[in-house]
């Protein structure tokens, strides 16, 4: 048995009463939470075999960054300034194309690592680049080894895509099929495995009807990215006559399970059948800035009760997958879209990053709240510097003072994976020394100039 005792912190429980406790502890048995309150903590709690005095630190969920794509990593910065059809074009698919197992890995744990410095502790990663068959496993290896929470949406597409990435719909099953069996509940269910449809365009009715019945089957959930630009949307309109969340209820695909990614250009109509079938809107403010998409109509959407989760997106149109700025962001700029300084407060953004990508992980039970029997994935955040101090409310320093910068220590199922500031699960400046050369010689065979 293994404990640690979290003591003199800023406890932000996001529970369903958004409790702070100031000053607060939290006590860790195994991979649980077994102790949470306000003051000095019991006597008995003070043997623990680690013992972090958290004195001007915030203690808060891990957050989970609930749509990314770790490939990425090696493509930021390389096509900026660029919509989303003109950015895949010229950045994305030249590079993914050529991308191995062994770069798959390297890119997911440059990624991985940033998110844990970001304050996530979990991430969904829409992995739809199988120019090799391991490339899956890669990435799934690199969440194992370096304890992060993962689930891999297994992207595919069928039709209009890049023929480098399409499959056909056997290959589509086949493949999700054997990643899950050898990779879905590993490590106490830290790793999971979904279908992760592309985009509505790319996928046709019958994979789509094919792949929900699987998933259905297997109590799965779906990750798509829907209404990202105004163009799909119109070219979904043209092709099949109806806008995409509508598409998916014409399927009967639309339900708790399913994430939606960006839902940027939405109907009343179509928020409304998210609100009734109780599907997950997985927003990304920043890359819906970065590309010019649009803002996703969010303050409304919360107002009909629909769930809502953070995310980055892919580093290639961020250029980061920096959480502490995801929230930021959110905050301001549905205060700016909306021209109302209280449409989403401190305490809204961060039950959408850790209670709602709870929701969306598929482990709402387990993760997103600092509360008795739920898993230890348990983020400290620096507030002592220049840059928040005095602190005055925690969860608004939180929001809009800290940074990535400001996270001390990140603990995942009980583990300590980054302590003061430092990742101590493997060498950092080896594993960036690698990414370097791995995606030199990335570009050298893709043919990309930078």
């Amino acid at each position: 048995m293994s404990t640690i005792l979290i003591q003199n912190a800023a406890v932000v429980t996001i529970d369903d009463n958004r409790r702070v406790l100031n000053p607060g502890y939290v006590l860790v048995e195994n991979d649980r939470i077994v102790d949470v309150g306000a003051g000095e903590p019991p006597s008995a709690a003070r043997k623990a075999d680690t013992i972090i005095d958290a004195e001007l630190m915030a203690v808060m969920p891990g957050m989970v960054n609930a749509h990314t794509h770790l490939f990425q990593s090696f493509i930021r910065g390389l096509a900026d300034d660029k919509p989303l059809l003109d950015w895949l074009r010229d950045a994305i698919w030249p590079v993914a194309q050529a991308l191995t197992e062994e770069e798959a890995y390297v890119a997911a744990m440059v990624g991985l690592v940033e998110n844990l410095r970001g304050g996530a502790t979990t991430v969904i990663d829409h992995q739809y680049i199988h120019t090799e068959p391991g490339n899956d496993d890669g990435v799934c290896q690199a969440a194992e080894e370096l304890g992060i929470r993962f689930m891999l949406a297994r992207g595919w597409t069928d039709v209009n895509y890049h023929p480098a990435f399409m499959e056909p719909p056997d290959r589509i099953i086949a493949e999700t099929t054997r990643v899950r069996a050898k990779w879905h509940g590993r490590d106490d269910d830290r790793i999971r495995v979904e279908f992760g449809p592309l985009i509505p365009w790319g996928c046709t009715d019958e994979t789509m009807l094919r792949t929900g019945q699987v998933s259905a089957d297997w109590g799965a959930g779906t990750h798509i990215h829907v209404a990202e630009t105004r163009i799909e949307v119109e070219m979904n309109l043209e092709s099949r006559g109806n806008r995409h969340i509508e598409w998916l209820e014409s399927l009967g695909q639309l339900g708790p399970g399913m994430q939606l990614v960006h839902s940027v250009w939405l109907s009343d109509e179509e928020i409304d059948l998210i609100a009734d079938r109780n599907a997950v809107v997985v927003h990304c403010p920043v890359s819906n800035m970065y590309l010019a998409s649009g803002v996703a109509r969010i303050p409304e959407m919360k107002a009909k009760g629909i769930t809502i989760a953070l995310a980055s997106d892919g580093p290639g149109s961020n250029n980061s997958q920096d959480m502490m700025e995801t929230l930021k962001v959110t905050a301001l700029l549905h205060k700016v879209n909306t021209l109302d300084a209280m449409a989403l407060l401190p305490e809204d953004v961060l039950w959408m990053a850790c209670r709602g990508g709870a929701i969306a992980f598929g482990q709402p039970e387990q993760i997103g709240s600092i509360e008795v029997g739920k898993k230890a994935d348990l983020v400290l955040v620096d507030l002592d510097t220049p840059l928040a101090m005095p602190v005055h409310r925690v969860p608004s320093a939180l929001v809009y003072n800290c940074s990535a910068r400001d996270v001390d220590t990140v603990i995942v199922d009980g583990r300590i994976l980054m302590r003061h500031k430092a990742i101590i699960v493997l060498d950092e400046k080896a594993l960036l020394a690698r990414a370097r050369a791995v995606c030199g010689n990335l570009f050298e065979r893709a043919g990309v100039v930078v």
